[in-house]
């Protein structure tokens, strides 16, 4: 599936260690399946989130985690494991994802993530890295909440001005 809204997808099988008795994906594993790709969307921009020292500034945590299954994956499946950031706040990244089945292109799961980036040292959060904001941003074509609220008081404006009703 050519899913427009990521830019990030990732194709994993499953396996029979990630499977209940009956041979359905256990709900666990879809954790599992979303860590594997969260890895991969940040080496992909350079960023090593097991690195010691990358570590140092960087060291995401969720903090809150919610899915919706929609339907099973089960043994031998292959799947595409989808990973956008969808906003990110002083200390905090937003991303969503979704799980699809390769070949029948089912959605499998629906997901919303937030995590902080934590400081090992004060088990407190801290600010994230404007080398990192950025590589995301230019990754996700992410334009700044200043930008693009300014684009749009300038977009209402015009039509504002256009508008000829009396």
């Amino acid at each position: 599936m050519t899913n427009t809204r990521f830019k990030h997808k990732h194709r994993m099988r499953v396996r029979w260690k990630e499977c209940d008795a009956q041979g359905i994906a256990f709900y666990g594993s879809y954790l599992d399946f979303i860590d594997v790709s969260e890895t991969e969307y940040f080496r992909n921009l350079d960023i090593l989130l097991h690195d010691e020292k990358q570590r140092e500034e960087f060291d995401l945590v969720v903090v809150k985690l919610n899915l919706e299954y929609k339907s099973p994956a089960r043994i031998d499946d292959v799947i595409d494991v989808y990973l956008s950031t969808t906003k990110m706040g002083d200390n905090s990244v937003s991303q969503k994802c979704q799980i699809y089945h390769t070949r029948t292109q089912a959605l499998i799961l629906n997901g919303d993530i937030i995590s902080v980036n934590f400081d090992q040292e004060t088990g407190k959060s801290r600010p994230i890295p404007d080398r990192i904001r950025n590589i995301i941003k230019r990754f996700e074509d992410m334009q700044s909440s200043t930008r693009r609220n300014s684009l749009a008081c300038q977009s209402i404006h015009k039509r504002s001005k256009n508008d000829n009703r009396p």
